[in-house]
């Protein structure tokens, strides 16, 4: 069983990486990363079509990142 966590844990991980790269950045530049902040904090930029799809997957995986994480510490 801890095998199998682990295993599913690594898969999990290199998931969450492929898509936390492949999301576009929201700025570049300071100035972008200092407006580019505010306007992301208060909701003027929707992300819609792939970088939507990118956000959700990236929060699901993240959210099951903590589950395996917690389950592979409990198991052991």
């Amino acid at each position: 069983m801890t095998s199998l966590v682990n295993i599913l844990l690594v898969i999990n991980s290199i998931i969450m990486i492929v898509l936390i790269l492949l999301q576009s950045g929201a700025s570049a530049g300071l100035s972008g990363a200092i407006s580019g902040g505010a306007e992301q904090l208060f909701g003027k930029q929707k992300a819609r079509g792939l970088d939507l799809v990118l956000h959700r997957g990236t929060i699901v995986t993240g959210v099951l990142f903590f589950v395996l994480a917690f389950l592979s510490g409990y198991i052991v």
